[in-house]
């Protein structure tokens, strides 16, 4: 059994900035990935940022250069450090992992942008 829990999220002014934080309930380096996703008003949900056991790093085109996803074992925790947050970053922020050949997410994190 994994669980994940998402912090910081808020509402920020375009150009600002956020830090989303997910602490996960067991030692992070027996996942072999974590990820943020998220969903947007009306649209599908979308890999943002991922982070294997190996620190390779993935992201979606639309976040590259502005976002940075990071962990800290010590802690089990995943960062995503959101800078020059665009409108369209306007969404519910999801904590995923794979455990055991089983999804695990966090409950969501609203991150609202304003023009």
């Amino acid at each position: 059994q994994l669980q994940l829990v998402e912090s910081g999220g808020g509402l920020v002014q375009a150009g600002g900035s956020l830090r989303l934080s997910c602490a996960a309930s067991v030692n992070i380096f027996r996942l072999n990935s974590m990820g943020w996703y998220r969903q947007g008003p009306g649209k599908q949900r979308e890999l943002v940022a991922a982070i294997t056991s190996g620190a390779i790093t993935n992201y979606a085109d639309s976040v590259k250069g502005r976002f940075t996803i990071s962990r800290d074992d010590a802690k089990n925790t995943v960062h995503l450090q959101m800078n020059s947050l665009k409108p369209e970053d306007t969404a519910v922020y999801y904590c995923h992992s794979y455990y055991f050949r089983t999804d695990y997410w966090g409950q969501g994190t609203q991150v609202t942008v304003s023009a």
